[in-house]
């Protein structure tokens, strides 16, 4: 059923505290919800709810709490906790009195998400450049010039090693025979530890003669459950289906090379999970999906904002995204950008007009203005720090290829809304000081 709205008549209640007695009207996450307009997320987000059934939460306290949840970059259990002793939390969330309890569980809000998808909650990135457009934190002209780059969200895995992987796949087919009532020969749980310690011990030690036994001791080990899985499903319809995922995902472990061409698989929890070259000394390499994200090329007034930012899984070629992020940019402001800046990655792009894209190095008709602008095309990189450090993209604990998509939005959409937080608080503190000067002047 559709979400419904808190009532407010306006009257006090004998039992509970109005959150306008209790909070100061200057606090910025105030300033911000009076700003932001909440109805475009109900219409938005209606056509996702049926008519039957049990009421929805309201929209705006889903909205509020993811917007909490990344502009301070905590996880479900973290905001949902803060929500019940912050009343600045519950007014931002559109709450009339202070709830001394949650109205919701945690898990509410990852069906919430689950529901609505990428799509729907880029509405949360449109509303926070409207919002910052409505408050002059962002100018019209400050989104024709724009950096485009691309960064690797990290999947929530350990890192994946042969004996690893492999013995987690023995564990996991051991716990499903159980589940199902299958009983195997041997389960290789415990000899399968005392490899999985040796091959790392021996790895350690650069003795890799006997580290790749101890896989190989692994890697038989898990054939010889598989082989037996098969025989005691064989005939057995539902029994195979039950075990088709977990067999195809064990298969490819024992088959897979170490420089396969092709895909492999790095986890056995978040199989989307990919191998992504960066090039850099300290992390040659990175496992998760690679993201774009486009921010303004000069610095609005608020400060850097998140344009455009989408996730992109098959690990594709730089060059071979700018188009499709353009044209989504362009569907979101209503305009084409007029200058579009990358780095050297996107030699060869397939950009809808290709003389308004500038690369790094690039010498033909970089002069003047453009050059300036080219020479900012850097200060995309501390945006991307920001959004990993302080918004959660750091680490994605999301689930599948839609959980790298959904924290790839929020994350961008939280890192604006922080901006227009501390623009209004900024604006605050300028206009106070700016009286107290004029009052004391009056005074001398």
């Amino acid at each position: 059923m559709r979400p419904h709205k808190p009532a407010d008549d306006g009257g006090e209640d004998m039992f509970r505290h109005r959150l306008e007695n209790i909070i100061n009207r200057r606090h910025e996450l105030v300033r911000l919800a009076d700003v932001i307009d909440w109805d475009r997320f109900d219409e938005a987000f209606g056509p996702n709810y049926g008519d039957k059934g049990r009421p929805a939460l309201p929209t705006r306290l889903m909205v509020g709490l993811n917007i909490l949840k990344y502009m301070e970059g905590l996880s479900d259990p973290e905001v949902c906790a803060r929500w019940v002793e912050n009343p600045y939390y519950q007014f931002f969330c559109g709450e009339v009195f202070f709830q001394h309890e949650a109205p919701f569980d945690r898990s509410s809000m990852t069906r919430w998400r689950q529901r609505l998808g990428e799509e729907k909650l880029t509405e949360l990135i449109k509303e926070s450049l409207a919002t910052a457009t409505r408050t002059g934190a962002l100018r019209v002209q400050d989104t024709r010039r724009v950096t485009v780059d691309t960064t690797v969200q990290p999947k929530n895995i350990a890192f994946p090693t042969d004996a690893k992987l492999v013995y987690s796949s023995i564990v996991r087919l051991g716990a499903l025979c159980r589940r199902h009532g299958v009983k195997l020969r041997q389960s290789y749980v415990r000899v399968g530890k005392t490899a999985l310690i040796m091959a790392q011990r021996y790895a350690h030690a650069k003795q890799f003669k006997r580290h790749r036994k101890q896989v190989k001791f692994l890697q038989v080990r898990l054939g010889r459950i598989i082989r037996d899985i098969r025989r005691k499903t064989a005939g057995n319809a539902a029994l195979e289906e039950v075990f088709a995922d977990e067999l195809g995902m064990a298969i490819q472990l024992r088959l897979q090379k170490k420089r396969q061409e092709g895909r492999k698989l790095y986890s056995l929890h978040a199989p989307e999970t990919e191998c992504i070259g960066k090039g850099k000394a300290h992390k040659p390499y990175e496992f998760g999906c690679k993201v774009s994200v486009t921010t303004t090329n000069a610095r609005a007034p608020g400060g850097m904002f998140v344009l455009h930012t989408k996730a992109l899984h098959g690990n594709p070629y730089d060059g071979h995204t700018l188009r499709g992020v353009i044209e989504e940019l362009t569907n979101w402001i209503g305009v084409p950008p007029e200058r579009t800046y990358v780095d050297k990655g996107y030699v060869g792009h397939d950009a809808p007009n290709p003389r308004s894209v500038y690369r790094s190095g690039q010498k033909r008709g970089v002069h003047g203005q453009i050059k300036k602008e080219l020479r900012r095309r850097s200060a995309v990189e501390p945006v991307i720090g920001h959004l990993k450090e302080e918004h959660r993209l750091n680490r994605n604990l999301l689930k599948g290829q839609q959980g790298d998509c959904i924290n790839a939005v929020l994350a961008a959409a939280g890192h604006n809304f922080k901006r227009i937080a501390q623009w209004l608080k900024d604006l605050l503190r300028l206009i106070l000081q700016t009286i107290c000067g004029s009052f004391k002047a009056l005074q001398t």
